[in-house]
């Protein structure tokens, strides 16, 4: 029975840590707030033009393409520690992978994703 006690403790204590944060936050906060407070910060120059800029999807595109290679990247390591257990099997299936990511990656160069200059 006393081990459920430490689980309701640490459930209260959790149900309760969120509220009783914010209220000391809202006490200690500066409250008073001005129109150059306000204003968007831009190494002290005044802002020019809106703060809503919208982007090319291509620039999508290109993040999702990094983050793809990036986990490649991470596939790769446990496989080449792992490469003489895993035999010939493991090394056609890794060819498969890159195999795959490479054609991704001609996709992506085909639509203009990608640009070398």
């Amino acid at each position: 029975m006393e081990t459920y006690f430490e689980v309701l403790f640490f459930i209260c204590a959790g149900l309760l840590f969120y509220p009783f944060t914010m209220q000391a936050a809202r006490l200690f906060r500066p409250s008073g707030s001005s129109a150059r407070k306000l204003a968007n910060y831009e190494c002290g120059v005044q802002p020019i033009g809106q703060a809503q800029v919208q982007f090319h999807p291509n620039y999508y595109l290109l993040a999702l393409l990094f983050v793809v290679l990036d986990v490649e990247a991470v596939f790769l390591f446990p496989w080449a520690v792992q490469l003489k257990e895993l035999g010939f099997f493991g090394l056609a299936e890794m060819f498969v992978f890159l195999g795959i990511i490479v054609v991704g990656l001609v996709y992506a160069w085909k639509k203009k994703v990608i640009q070398w200059q």
